[in-house]
């Protein structure tokens, strides 16, 4: 929506996005976005393409996302007063058919941005682009809607920014009152069943997903030690990915490893106010429709001292008697399953090497050749 000039200063009534899943990995949409709707976040691409001449950040999406950028991170009350509210929509499939329907996913505002280089176009060739990382705030009090009335008196000139306020979802005022510190609190949450069923934690039959996860299980089968500096790997991107600073370790060796194969360290906070704790990882590459039992989730987590957590990584599932298992003894371990290690290796693979999965194996496996040891884990600590 274009700018609006009122008695009290301008204001850009809202910013409407809509994402297309279907059309990511094209070479009209060539990037994949993100949308976290239980956790309240949204991992969105702005529209440089390919073979555009335009400087980056000049395109009328990217340059509207930076200004809206700006004004989410207002110092005042004044200035988050007049920031743009982002509405996020996502194009849905009715009937089997993924044209013409959207469904709203609230709304949001621009949390970080990053710029980046990414891989697209007819040719595959390289171009920068910006990504944005976007909360989505709490709309219980609202039924989980929007009233258009807000975004109608903000586009009103003869509406002040204050009157238009009134009319703005209750999170939505609250972070404009107390600023980025209360996103923790106003982000969107979903209440959700901690254990997940198995068929859930498997990706479709006859899918890309699975196509994926055979090929990762026939290239490690056999080689199963190779297969923990992938783990390493994906577990380093997810952790890093949730916004945490990790640092990578090293693999263990074949023997003497104790159970462990990888060990890295995720770093809290900063200076008096931050922590580090000790990562202990376990990858087990199987059979993708194996279930992982609790007996050996237990193995794992009976190996952290305190101020340890766990990682599990498997091609495979995890039971459900397993996951109740470690939610109610509260186990500190993070599960990985067989979809989510693949959709994480696919990631990569579109991110560094033009979607090619198996070049992406390699360049992992060659670049953690080097760092085998036979440390103890607490020793990352000291790094």
């Amino acid at each position: 929506m274009a700018k609006v000039t009122t008695s009290d200063g301008t204001r850009r009534p809202a910013i409407l996005i809509r994402s297309s899943p279907w059309k990511a990995g094209t070479e009209q949409t060539p990037w994949h976005d993100v949308f976290d709707m239980d956790n309240g976040h949204v991992r969105y691409f702005g529209d440089h393409k390919a073979g555009l001449s335009a400087t980056p950040g000049t395109t009328t999406g990217n340059a509207a996302l930076l200004d809206a950028f700006t004004g989410h991170q207002g110092h005042t009350l004044e200035e988050r007063a007049i920031a743009a509210p982002l509405l996020l929509f996502r194009a849905v499939s009715q009937n089997g058919k993924p044209k013409g329907h959207v469904e709203f996913c609230g709304v949001g505002i621009v949390e970080r941005t990053e710029r980046l280089v990414q891989w697209g176009g007819r040719e595959h060739t390289t171009f920068v682009n910006y990504v944005y990382d976007i909360a989505l705030i709490d709309l219980t009090s609202e039924g989980d809607a929007v009233t258009w009335d807000w975004i109608e008196a903000r586009r009103d000139k003869g509406t002040s920014h204050a009157q238009a306020l009134e009319l703005a979802p209750r999170a939505w005022r609250e972070w404009v009152k107390h600023g980025s510190s209360a996103l923790p609190r106003l982000r969107r949450r979903v209440a959700q069943a901690q254990v997940t069923k198995v068929r859930d934690q498997r990706p479709q039959l006859g899918g890309s997903g699975a196509a994926d996860l055979e090929l990762v299980y026939r290239y490690f089968d056999g080689r199963k030690h190779d297969f923990e500096a992938v783990a390493a790997a994906v577990a380093a991107r997810l952790l890093r990915g949730a916004g945490h600073g990790y640092v990578e370790g090293w693999l263990t060796r074949r023997s003497g490893d104790g159970g462990a194969d990888f060990v890295g360290r995720l770093d809290l906070g900063t200076g008096l106010a931050g922590t580090s704790l000790v990562v202990l990882g376990q990858a087990k590459c199987v059979r993708p429709d194996t279930l992982i039992t609790a007996e050996q989730i237990a193995r794992v987590v009976a190996r952290l001292r305190r101020g340890w957590i766990g990682v599990y990584v498997t091609t495979g599932a995890y039971s459900e008697p397993a996951q109740t298992e470690m939610v109610e003894d509260q186990y500190p371990i993070i599960l990985i399953n067989g979809m989510s290690l693949v959709a994480e290796l696919r990631s990569m693979a579109r991110d560094d090497h033009g979607g090619d999965l198996a070049a992406c194996i390699e360049r992992v496996l060659s670049s953690r050749a080097s760092v085998v040891t036979n440390r103890r884990p607490e020793e990352i600590l000291l790094q």
